[in-house]
């Protein structure tokens, strides 16, 4: 009896200290414990987990690397603009295809809805937003039928939108931002159903970024469409006061995982490395060499044996050959294309080559600047920050203060929609005793302005006219002024100074890609041109990125040589 009770006694001891032993393994016991402090984490930040790297709609997901950007083939223009530099992307989104007719009619119907044009106030939204049309016009040729109905016949509801210059590309981006992220915020209840189509107006839009700031200012502070959470959670009783504590974090938040990062404008540098889609060179580590082409081969036909012959893009054959003979070496297209005709690169991108040249984010210069910088380089970075009202809020642009820009061809787009926060430049307060920026615009950084370290004069005793400064910038284009008088008459005083010695400056773009009106040469990924920001041509379009969170890459790779 007495040897039992002791062979228990150890059996018992053995277990507690197996359990013992096992409570100070490595792994925490909660999978929710933090491992910084041990506390149990919020769990909201179990979803933001969860939902790392999703793509909004239309997106398809580009893997970063690094790349040779620049010039593949020979300088046949002789404008050294674009010389050879390595360079490293991170991973980010990219649309699919072009941004459709009916994709842009979507944003016109939606500005038109909530911004009536028939009002006085709202007028010059939509007008600002509208494609142009008449860029169809040729003075020797007869394109009407374009004009009249390439923007809005259901025939050509596939094809990339055209008429559209960088700003209105760039509101289109901001547009779709907003209302991708208004439909996620539906999805997952806190938002009214079908409250952004029924209850959207002019005065109380959706902005993602108002709605971060302030959940209570969008759709007008309205309770019935702003949800709170619906928590599990007990609610809270009410204190010796009889007041129930407002709960906290009961709107979704950046840390929810629920928002997506903004719609924009690829950089230049992305655009490029998207298009050559170098990864599908990829042998035992290493890249077989740059592509002429964003397919594999030099020649513009494909050689595999189902599709022999066939052209593998939209472009211009030679002279007063749009697209081959009718049924026989036909690209399939005398102007533009339905997206998705010609096969998708190997990032599985459509039209990154032919069909419309697209616009890219960055401000246009000859030389890229890869000795200061080849990480995600791009050119023409404005910080700004939101405005803070003298009540210490926020302040949301509204109808009654809503601002007008007027570009240099007359024409007014809004600098911000009701409903947005307005911003303003970044000051000394944020750039004090900084080392990576000094300034709100950085567009002309090391490229002849005061600051410039290429321009830098040792000794200079800063007494120079204005003139004189003038003509020691490196870009000293033409500088018209184009205004609105106060009876709404515009007055345009064009520059017809004679020691101009450029077109570029600060609202020059570039553009990428060939299209239906160019020939080969300009199919390569690499060649770059550029187009004031405010102009409108019938072969630019655009594509929308999004800068992807989280890991490079989406799935595990391991080398394999």
């Amino acid at each position: 009896m007495k040897v039992k009770k002791i062979l228990n006694l150890k059996l018992i001891t053995s277990i507690l200290l197996i359990a013992g032993l096992a409570s100070c393994s490595k792994k925490s016991s909660s999978s929710n414990a933090s491992r910084a402090t041990g506390w149990n984490l919020d769990r909201q930040k179990n979803v933001a987990a969860k939902n790392k790297n999703q793509a909004g709609p239309g997106l398809v997901f580009v893997e970063g690397g690094t790349f040779t950007m620049g010039r593949v083939q020979d300088d046949v223009m002789h404008d050294w603009n674009n010389s050879p530099t390595q360079q490293h992307v991170q991973s980010f989104y990219m649309d699919e295809t072009e941004v459709t007719n009916s994709m842009y009619l979507e944003y016109l119907e939606w500005l038109k809805k909530v911004f009536p044009p028939t009002e006085e106030n709202y007028k010059n939204i939509y007008e600002g937003a509208s494609p142009d049309t008449l860029v169809w016009r040729n003075r020797l040729g007869y394109n009407e039928t374009m004009t009249n109905n390439y923007l809005r016949h259901p025939s050509y509801a596939e094809y990339p939108v055209v008429g559209v210059n960088w700003i209105q590309a760039n509101e289109f981006a901001k547009w779709r931002t907003d209302r991708v992220n208004e439909g996620m915020l539906e999805k997952t209840g806190y938002l009214k159903k079908n409250a952004k189509v029924t209850d959207v107006s002019a005065e109380s839009p959706f902005s993602t970024e108002t709605y971060l700031a302030s959940p209570t200012s969008v759709y007008g502070g309205n309770e019935e469409i702003v949800l709170k959470e619906r928590s599990k959670r007990k609610a809270p009783k009410p204190g010796k006061d009889g007041k129930v504590a407002e709960q906290k974090n009961v709107y979704a938040q950046r840390s929810s995982g629920i928002l997506l990062p903004e719609y924009r404008l690829p950089t230049e540098a992305e655009w490029e490395y998207a298009a050559a889609a170098d990864v599908g060179q990829r042998e035992y580590n290493i890249y077989k060499g740059q592509k002429k082409y964003p397919w594999s081969g030099s020649y513009t036909r494909s050689g595999k044996r189902v599709s022999r012959g066939d052209q593998l893009a939209n472009f211009k054959q030679g002279n007063g050959d749009y697209g081959g003979i009718a049924g026989w070496s036909d690209d399939g297209a005398d102007i533009t294309n339905q997206v998705k005709k010609y096969p998708a690169n190997d990032f599985g991108l459509y039209d990154m080559a032919g069909n419309v040249a697209e616009w890219v984010a960055d401000v246009y210069r000859p030389i890229i600047d890869n000795e200061w910088n080849d990480f995600n380089y791009f050119r023409g970075n404005l910080y700004t920050k939101n405005k803070i009202g003298k009540d210490g809020k926020i302040e949301i642009v509204t109808t009654k203060t809503i601002e007008y820009d007027t570009l240099s061809n007359g024409k007014l787009v809004a600098r911000a929609y009701p409903g947005q926060i307005a911003q303003v430049p970044v000051d000394e307060n944020e750039t004090y005793l900084r080392q990576n920026f000094d300034k709100s615009n950085n567009i002309n950084y090391r490229d002849g302005d005061k600051q410039s370290t290429r321009f830098y004069d040792f000794g200079n005793t800063g007494e120079e006219t204005k003139g004189e400064k003038d003509a020691r910038k490196m870009y000293n284009s033409p500088k018209h002024n184009v205004a609105v008088d106060s009876l709404g008459k515009m007055s345009r005083k064009y520059d017809s100074s004679s020691k101009r010695t450029t077109l570029i400056n600060d609202e020059v773009r570039v553009f990428k890609g060939g299209s239906w009106r160019d020939r080969a040469y300009w199919l390569d990924p690499a060649q770059r041109r550029y187009l004031p920001q405010d102009m409108a041509t019938d072969y630019i379009g655009f594509r929308c990125a999004m800068s992807s969170v989280g890991p490079k890459a989406q799935k595990r790779k391991s080398p394999r040589n």
